[in-house]
């Protein structure tokens, strides 16, 4: 609690410092989607897309083409990513993998709302209810969990919380509307409500589409037809090996083999939630128009994680590859550079150091994120110089130079896949065996192992078992690592 009285404490005592008048702070606008690939938004190049609203949001901002959430220790992606994001720090220094968020590890929500700002939340908290209410002084349609499920109407009939100062959060109340549009009334609700000249603002709007379940859609959006849809270039009935996570729930909603006729009907259903969630983005976006707000607001556009979608022969998140670990972040930031993409290599967990320094507010102490400011300023200014990427207990990756290495280890049976990523981003030629790259294959290798010790990794690539016994490390286990 000494800590945190004194991060906060500091980031007041910067704000003084830069003597900002509260006409002068920008407002935030967040908004986190769930799942997304970062190659379903139309202004990337996937015409069978329609998405106009997010595709305004790239023309306005800076894209960064190679953002990637740092990995899981458990079963989903989505808890840790959305802890890293509001914490600013990686996947071994979260706690329980991100389902609690401890009072030292001050969240960016929390460190502006003791700078003054209003903070707004709404939808998916994947945390626990206390880290919630220190980070949102007011909040509405929240939604505490992973996903909505099957056996309860899924996003037709969203299990939802108004906000509770208490943070019990005790009985939740069925939504009358699907869930995207549930979140977005409430942000629209919020944003209207406002005085323009009230204290500036945070609002974080972390919608819960394009996440299954997909067997409903609202009357909104675009309709995709099944027999229209373009197979991926990557897809495959199957996936090639055992990469210990094929049998797992995302894994097992269509049967194996996957026939082309299963993909395009998933791939229609996934789309069209895509463009459902983007009718509710422009709402939104539509209100800090007619507020006056909309220029002098700073736009963050995420995804937690990526999504398979029949490449590779995978339906989820549970790997390393592209499409699964790399997500769309798109930064609008008044009078900065407009519809610019920045090849750098980042970390979602940078998000929260970036918006400090845009805002001039020191950021906490317990931060280990680093500011993507500089590349805001000059999109071609390199961040990092490699990204470490891991999954549960059996796959650990490397991205640098636009290489990337994955190695995998179920139950003692070593796979490698080296991909070159400028030639080959889909990842279909493996150069692993390839024996003109074993000296790129050792050393991205070597460099691997030197970041999983700079992380405090509890695997060990040198082990015949990595985590020293045979079978993949439960949920259980991986939440009582790193506490």
């Amino acid at each position: 609690m000494k800590n945190r009285t004194l991060c906060l404490a500091l980031g007041l005592s910067a704000l003084a410092t830069v003597g900002f008048a509260k006409k002068e702070q920008k407002n935030v606008l967040f908004i986190l989607v769930d799942d997304m690939q970062k190659t379903s938004i139309h202004a990337y190049g996937n015409t069978q897309v329609v998405s106009p609203n997010i595709d305004r949001i790239v023309q306005e901002g800076v894209s960064f083409g190679h953002a990637y959430t740092n990995g899981s220790l458990g079963g989903a992606l989505s808890m840790p990513s959305r802890a890293m994001i509001m914490t600013g720090r990686g996947v071994y220094q979260v706690k329980q993998d991100g389902a609690v968020i401890p009072e030292s590890q001050v969240t960016l929500p929390e460190l502006l709302r003791a700078n003054g700002y209003e903070t707004f939340g709404t939808g998916k908290w994947h945390a626990d209810k206390k880290s919630f209410n220190r980070s949102f002084e007011k909040g509405d349609h929240i939604f505490f969990g992973g996903m909505h499920q099957y056996n309860q109407n899924g996003h037709m009939s969203p299990r939802l919380h108004h906000y509770d100062p208490t943070a019990e959060y005790k009985e939740p109340f069925v939504g009358d509307k699907f869930s995207s549009e549930m979140y977005a009334d409430a942000a629209v609700k919020f944003l209207s409500e406002r005085k323009k000249n009230d204290r500036p603002f945070f609002a974080f709007v972390a919608f819960t589409s394009p996440h299954d379940p997909r067997n409903q859609h609202p009357g909104y959006g675009h309709t995709y037809h099944p027999e229209e849809m373009e197979l991926p270039v990557n897809y495959l009935p199957q996936h090639p090996f055992d990469n210990g996570e094929l049998k797992i729930r995302d894994e097992v909603l269509l049967p194996f083999p996957r026939t082309e006729e299963m993909i395009r009907k998933d791939l229609a259903d996934y789309y069209g939630m895509i463009s459902e969630v983007d009718v509710q983005i422009g709402r939104i976006i539509q209100t800090l128009r007619e507020k006056g707000e909309l220029e002098n607001t700073i736009l963050i556009f995420a995804s937690d994680n990526g999504l398979a979608v029949g490449r590779h022969g995978l339906l989820g998140k549970q790997n390393l590859y592209e499409h699964s670990i790399s997500v769309p972040l798109v930064m609008v930031v008044p009078g900065m550079e407009k519809g610019v993409r920045s090849e750098s290599l980042c970390y979602l967990y940078d998000i929260y150091p970036t918006v400090c320094d845009l805002l001039q507010i020191q950021p906490a102490a317990s931060v280990t994120g680093r500011s993507l400011l500089p590349v805001l300023q000059n999109p071609e200014q390199k961040h990092r110089d490699q990204l470490f990427l891991a999954y549960n207990s059996s796959q650990r990756a490397l991205v640098k130079d636009n290489w990337k290495y994955i190695i995998y280890n179920v139950d003692g049976v070593v796979t490698e896949q080296l991909f070159d990523l400028s030639n080959d981003p889909d990842e279909m030629i493996n150069l692993a065996t390839d024996a003109k790259y074993a000296f790129k294959k050792d050393a991205y290798k070597r460099i691997l192992k030197e970041e999983m010790k700079k992380n405090n990794d509890f695997c060990d690539l040198d082990r015949h078992f990595w985590r020293g016994k045979p079978g993949k490390m439960t949920w259980e286990e991986a939440l009582k690592l790193y506490n």
